[in-house]
């Protein structure tokens, strides 16, 4: 079949460029549909449950809301893990799936769930939402809503935050692919009542009281309508508060003399805002620091970031033109930024790669036009492999497009062209024509397809581990495994179709012989590496002994190399984790991040701005304390750097700087990473130690422990040990005989307290569209101190009112700050970054100092999570991918060579590339990692390819039928030293750009194309020389062992041979028996049997009449008395439709026996060309066997003389070569014969080997049969009943415009209830008819059939005249071939005895020299085969002729 295409490919250039030219096209076209991104999105599947319950403390929030939630969620199918998360006012639980699971499915399961747990939770507390469906990839674009310079004191932050609220955030959120858009900031406006408690004592009224009057006073109604005249008129009130002033003049109650008194009397009424859990601050160097609102855009999950980030954009400029004047939205961290970078990476490392391979394979091709050939499959094989991106959901990345290496892809594009230009080469001199090039490709292609697919199956084989890969290394890599599949499919397929077609077409065909620079270079690097092979070749075990030190000393460097899980992928940006000390306020926070701001703005030129996000936003996904912030330096380009070179410098300097910061601990790290971190392991950190166990205050103590170990652990950074207690709380303990003395209760108090100081929201306020909470609480100036709590008046039954120190012991304490868990156990977190060093060692190092000076009580234990958990699950896999993936290459080299010593000789290839990845990852300080596992993975499959050219090269030489075994290596090493150096060239240098480029996303493909490169140059180079000695040893030792059991050898075979004959003796069968039983064996001719017998019974169908339908009713349809009808209704087409429906099925009955015919001759016409095929190469076998047996007799004679000094050493290596040449065709046509009997045994679908059993060589054949005898052929007649089966149908489209009958008898009673009238019953009849009036479709349904027939004829009368013309050119060439036969029958056969003998006679007489025997008998010999030859041809075309006539 893939001959099949190269050979269209060649014919039809026009076809196969117009495909070519629609691939680059839609290939264009997909390209601007691939989704882009920075990396492939590592997160694992989750959903978080998020409760906002302000009152409560973190113990509290834990209890109540977190462990349930936990509880009913711990049993959904495809749980991974549950992490929760309980801090003063919020609870966050994380249920991460795994990766099978659809993330919509989980959410569904977690909202089921949790209707039961809103039951556990108490009433009042907080309700569960989930977070927006999205990822650690999801936070797309954050910005800040700010003033511009002169308007800062129109808009304060409260009307900042209300714009983004009310005016940006609710437009983004239409945006499609948008998530959820989370403010962060300012102050969330509210109308608040401000009491004063000593005007509330002094009017004898309580905070209930407040809060009912307002609860009462805030309210619309309507009264349905009233109708006046003809016009309705609709009632409705207008209670709602609109303005302050509304507020102040609700009335709370009357006093004693009987005034009102109104809110405006108790209290302030004003604009407030809500407690605050965040705050954002914008830098900006030459202006002060300010405190803006701003958000972040959270895009859905699996959504196209590139569309979605433009989408936004656009929609940001038409909320631009809305904002009110002075105010703007500034974006401070768009992803756009990261994308481009790393994007820009890998477009320059593709582009100046794919320039390397092209300048390399013109270099050693010597051939421009053969060089931009195979070079245009690497532009090509791209567009394919994004069209099947985009098919596959693969998105366009740092790993999917990065790890492309173009040598590779063009390996087989390579070995064809560089094939056909040796076959064009090894031609004469002179110019060739089109058609002879396009002979000369095709057979080069078809001979070279095998090499090619074979090279192609390695590369592609080794990939195939990448696959099963899982977690998060599964995420990073399979896209990449992905995306080189589908590149090297697609130059698979332009191997078949492009490459043969451009070849033939653009190759220059005036053939010179005369030596370019390639030539040249290629001889010098000969002459310098065959005087070295010699040597080499003399000490074998000095370079084996070598190799090997080699190979231990780097897996002793390996040992020591470390590694780390993947390198840090540099995003343009830092994200700086700010911590003060805890229990600090908000503006703490803020104070901290303006001085960190104002000394990076000042003494590092390379900052734009700086925006501090402190505490939680809106939708708390990622739930910082208010101690906490997030510092985002926004970075200038890394070309306009002048503090550092490289981002780990920078940070460091700036780390540096930021210590004169007191009391704030600074961590750098990258935006996304970051969050990454923290929703994979629950910690932001890049190692994250998580000690578990019970008691808070014992996992404090141990942290503090372990933290200060970190700090004496080299290449640790920015440790951070997780605050669980120390927060400052003002704990109110109630006293409760004190409550139960003055006739209270918790919950009212509770409520007290809480509306006081939390503030209790007792409606809404409406301006327009948007909303605002109405909330009482006590005034600012009364809620600052530990005494305005003490002092908070509690009201009670007799209308007096006592302090809340009277019922309650009110102290400042400290209480627990968060509360974390995993699996239902609490953990505390100590996390760290690394710098300078890899994680494996650091955290090696760390245990080993843990375990010697720490002693954990019973029940706490730690664990080592983030980069190092990831890299040890990644180990785990890898050995097991790595393994398989050898194995698969074993695999393959055994059924390439069927033998396993050679296979094991061409995998030493595989140790040897291991040297140089090792050493070359060394010398560059790069420690292990996953992306330098994957770079050997691709090592081993490219490496192997180089021992399977030398290899292959070897085994040819030695076929044909070179002994010495030095001399083998000698020459293959010389024929092949150009594939193999271009091989390797082209694969490693196509790497050259990743392992030197310094751009973003570049630390990431560095160890990969670092080992690449490394192993493939120093696997070369060995190969060029171990491989030969190894061949050598391999070969000679064999030769040994045979030597010794020759003679025990030869009588094993001896018996095998003679048993195996007496156990499968062949069976005799001539040619009738064999069409006979072929036509009884054959699956395809029983099948079209069976069809022909279906389709017979079918013709039995044709009269298929309706059901008939048996009526019955009973009840008052004639009266008001019940009556009973019974009745038989028939319907059935006209008849003349089924007369023609059964025609119609006969001629579909015709159809199956012309199929079943043409099955049979078809079949008869297989089983004659290969059983005469047989004929043909046993003849050929006799006449090879006579001439060996010549030869064997005149290399007896030669060796004789020349022993006796009667001939020259030239007769005798004459008669060598001549003998030698016998042999091997011998064998060609003994192979030959056991295919073709395989083929024999398959067309008879039996398992006995056949022996051909006739009485002459030639077939008979009747000359008198005239060309009309075609017309019976059954294709013909095929054609004719597809014409008779379409009349048919014509004729049953036209009858079905006749009517349908219908008709029935009913038997029916009319009871009555008169007694003037009788009751009777009777029988009666109906018949009728149904037209067609309104049905169309059968006018148009002949009308297309007598366009199908038409189609038909003119198949038929194209078949006639084809087969017709092909009997005519049959019998010009039986005429040709007849002719031909003749000769040899009549004079060129009967001399050949003749000669024979006198040739033999004379040469004995020393009448005739060596040289002319040979002549002589040779031509004999090629007389005898061209009569078999011109014999077989003759039967092939009576074979054919007897097909069509028979």
């Amino acid at each position: 079949m893939l001959n099949k295409i190269i050979e269209f490919s060649i014919k039809n250039k026009l076809i196969v460029g117009l495909f070519t030219m629609v691939l680059i096209g839609y290939g264009i076209f997909q390209f601007t549909k691939l989704p882009i991104d920075a990396v492939p999105d590592i997160t694992d599947n989750q959903v978080q449950v998020i409760t906002s319950a302000p009152s409560l403390g973190a113990t509290d929030i834990e209890r109540l809301i977190t462990f349930p939630i936990e509880q009913v969620n711990s049993n959904i199918p495809g749980l991974k893990e549950i992490r929760s998360f309980s801090r003063f006012g919020l609870s966050v639980v994380t249920i991460v799936f795994d990766d099978a699971t659809d993330v919509y499915w989980a959410r569904q399961q977690v909202t089921e769930r949790l209707t039961a747990v809103k039951e556990l939770i108490p009433k009042g507390i907080g309700s569960p939402t989930l977070a927006p469906v999205t990822t650690g990839l999801g936070e797309i674009y954050q910005y800040v809503v700010r003033t511009k310079p002169g308007f800062e004191k129109k808009y304060d932050v409260t009307e900042l935050r209300t714009i983004q609220d009310w005016i940006v955030r609710r437009q983004l959120l239409s945006v499609e692919g948008v998530a959820e858009v989370s403010s962060f900031g300012g102050k969330l406006k509210q109308y608040e009542i401000a009491i004063d408690p000593n005007k509330l004592q002094s009017y004898n009224i309580t905070v209930s009281d407040v809060f009912t009057a307002l609860e009462k006073n805030n309210q619309n109604t309507g009264g349905a309508y009233i109708e006046k005249g003809p016009t309705v008129l609709y009632i409705r009130s207008e209670g709602l508060i609109n303005t302050i002033e509304n507020i102040k003049d609700i009335s709370i109650k009357n006093i004693n003399s009987g005034s009102p008194l109104f809110i405006r009397d108790v209290a302030e009424v004003r604009i407030g805002s809500a407690i605050r859990y965040g705050a954002m601050t914008f830098n900006k160097k030459g202006a002060p620091s300010e405190e803006v609102s701003g958000a972040v855009v959270m895009m859905l999950k699996g959504a196209n970031s590139n569309i979605v980030i433009k989408d936004i954009k656009e929609r940001i400029e038409q909320i631009q033109k809305t904002l009110p004047e002075g105010v703007i939205v500034e974006p401070f961290l768009d992803r756009t930024k990261m994308v481009n970078n790393s994007i820009a990476t890998v477009g320059k490392n593709l582009i100046e790669g794919a320039l390397i391979v092209l300048l390399v394979l013109i270099f050693f091709l010597g051939n421009v036009r053969a060089g931009l050939i195979v070079a245009s499959v690497i532009p090509l094989a791209m567009l394919f492999a994004v069209i099947l991106m985009n098919l596959f959901g693969v998105s366009g990345n740092l790993m999917s497009l990065g790890a492309l290496d173009f040598g590779l892809i063009v390996d087989g594009a390579v070995i064809i062209v560089e094939a056909c230009l040796f076959s064009l080469h090894s031609r004469k001199q002179g110019e060739v024509s089109q058609h002879e090039m396009d002979k000369t490709v095709l057979e080069t292609s078809v001979r070279m397809r095998n090499v090619a697919v074979f090279g192609e199956l390695i590369i592609l084989i080794v990939y195939i581990p990448i696959f099963t890969l899982r977690g998060i290394e599964g995420k990073m890599f399979l896209p990449m495994a992905q995306t080189i599949a589908f590149a090297l499919f697609g130059a698979f397929v332009l191997s078949l179709t492009y490459i043969p077609m451009m070849t033939a077409l653009f190759l220059n065909k005036k053939i010179t012989h005369k030596q370019n620079f390639s030539d040249r270079m290629m001889l010098k690097l000969e002459n310098f590496y065959q005087p070295l092979l010699e040597k080499t070749l003399a000490i074998p075990w000095i370079i084996i002994g070598t190799t090997l030190s080699l190979f231990v000393l780097a897996i002793i460097t390996l040992s020591f190399m470390g590694g780390e899980f993947m390198p840090s992928l540099e995003e343009g940006d830092f994200a700086v984790e700010t911590r003060v000390l805890p229990g600090s306020n908000l503006q703490t926070s803020m104070t901290a991040i303006s001085q960190g701001s104002k000394i990076l703005l000042d003494k590092f030129p390379e900052v734009k701005k700086i925006v501090g996000k402190t505490g939680s936003s809106e939708v708390p996904t990622d739930p910082m304390p208010i101690d906490a912030s997030d510092m985002m330096i926004i970075l200038k380009d890394k070309s306009e750097w002048t503090s550092a070179s490289t981002f780990n410098e920078l940070s460091e300097k700036m780390a540096k700087e930021l210590e004169a910061v007191p009391g704030v601990s600074f961590g750098f790290q990258y935006p996304v990473q970051m969050r990454f971190n923290e929703l994979m392991t629950g910690a932001r950190q890049d190692v994250v130690c998580k000690i578990f166990g019970a008691n808070l205050d014992t996992l404090a103590v141990y942290a503090n422990k372990l933290g200060k170990i970190v700090n004496t652990v080299e290449g640790t950074s920015d440790l951070y040990v997780e605050t669980v207690t120390g927060m400052p709380q003002i704990v109110i303990d109630y006293n409760r005989q004190a409550i139960a003395q003055y006739d209270l209760n918790i919950e009212d108090i509770n409520k007290i307290v809480n509306t006081a100081f939390a503030g209790q929201s007792t409606g809404l306020i409406y301006e327009d569209e948007k909303r605002f909470d109405l909330v009482v609480r006590l005034a600012g100036e009364k809620r600052k101190d530990l005494a305005d709590v003490q002092n908070l008046l509690i009201p009670l039954s007799n209308g007096m009112q006592i302090p809340l120190s009277q019922l309650a012991n009110v102290e400042i304490t400290e209480g627990p700050n968060q509360i974390q868990r995993e699996d239902a156990k609490r953990r505390i977190v100590v996390g760290f970054n690394v710098r300078g060093r890899d994680v494996q060692s650091i955290v090696t190092e760390l245990q080993k100092k843990v375990n010697t000076q720490i002693k954990f009580p019973a029940g706490y234990y730690p664990t080592y999570g983030g980069a190092f958990e990831n890299l040890n699950a990644a180990k785990q896999r890898l050995m097991i991918a790595v393994p398989v993936s050898l194995i698969l290459i074993f695999i393959l080299l055994y059924f390439a060579f069927k033998s396993v010593k050679q296979g094991l000789l061409i995998y030493s290839a595989i140790p040897l590339s291991m040297i140089g990845g090792i050493f070359f990852l060394a010398m560059r300080g790069m420690p292990f990692s996953i992306s330098a596992g994957v770079g050997f993975i691709a090592l081993f499959g490219v490496a192997v390819l180089n021992g399977l050219v030398l290899i292959a090269e070897f085994n040819r030489i030695k076929k044909s039928g070179e002994t010495n075994l030095k001399s083998i290596v000698l020459q293959g090493t010389r024929v092949r030293l150009r594939p193999v150096l271009m091989t390797a060239l082209v694969a490693s240098l196509g790497f050259l750009p990743m392992a030197l480029s310094n751009g973003s996303g570049a630390e990431v493909q560095k160890p990969l194309a670092t080992v690449v490169i490394g192993g493939l140059i120093v696997a070369t180079f060995l190969t060029l020389f171990v491989l030969p000695i190894l061949y050598i040893m391999f070969e000679k030792g064999i030769k040994i062992k045979v030597r010794k059991i020759k003679s025990i050898t030869t009588i094993i075979l001896f018996g095998l041979f003679f048993s195996i004959q007496t156990v499968n003796a062949q069976e005799k069968i001539s040619i009738d028996k064999a069409i006979e039983t072929a036509l009884q064996n054959n699956l395809n001719v029983k099948n079209q049997k069976l069809n022909s017998e279906y389709l017979q019974k079918m013709t039995k169908t044709g009269y298929d009449i309706p059901n008939t339908g048996i009526i019955s009713e009973y009840g008052q349809f004639n009266s008001n008395v019940n009556d009973l009808k019974i009745g038989v209704s028939q319907s059935i087409k006209f008849p003349t439709i089924y007369k023609r429906q059964k025609q119609l099925l006969v001629e579909q009955a015709k159809t199956g026996e012309w199929n079943e015919a043409l099955q049979r001759t078809e079949l008869t016409k297989q089983v004659t060309t290969v059983f005469y095929e047989m004929v043909y190469l046993k003849e050929k076998e006799n006449l090879l066997l006579k001439s060996d047996s010549i030869y064997a007799g005149f290399l007896r004679k030669s060796n004789l003389r020349f022993d006796k000094g009667e001939s020259n050493v030239l007769e005798k290596a004459t008669a060598e070569n001549q003998s030698g040449q016998i042999k091997i065709q011998l064998k060609e046509v003994q192979s030959d014969y056991k295919i073709v009997l395989s083929q024999f045994k398959m067309v008879l679908n039996a398992d006995k080997d056949f022996v051909p059993f006739l009485d002459k060589l030639k077939i008979d054949f009747d000359e008198k049969l005239s060309d009309n005898t075609v017309v019976n052929y059954p294709s013909i007649k095929l054609f004719e009943q597809e014409v008779n089966s379409n009349k048919a149908e014509i004729s049953l489209e036209k009858s079905k415009k006749l009517p349908e009958l219908i008709g029935g008898v009913y038997w029916q009673t009319f009871n009555t209830n008169s007694t003037v009238q009788d009751n009777y019953n009777g029988v009666y009849g109906q018949f009728g008819m149904a037209f067609p009036l309104f049905n169309s479709s059968f006018s148009n349904r002949t009308k297309a059939l007598e366009t199908k027939t038409q189609i038909a004829e003119n198949n038929l009368s194209n078949e006639k005249l084809k087969l017709q013309n092909h009997y005519q050119n049959l019998m010009q060439e039986y005429k040709k071939n007849k002719t031909t036969i003749e000769y040899y029958e009549t004079k060129a056969l009967k001399s050949v005895d003749i000669v024979t003998k006198a040739a033999n006679d004379k040469f004995l007489n020393g009448d005739i020299n060596y040289l002319e025997w040979v002549m002589l008998i040779n031509q004999n010999t090629e007389i005898q085969s061209n009569y078999i030859e011109a014999v077989r041809k003759l039967n092939n075309t009576i074979i054919e002729l007897n097909s069509l006539t028979n």
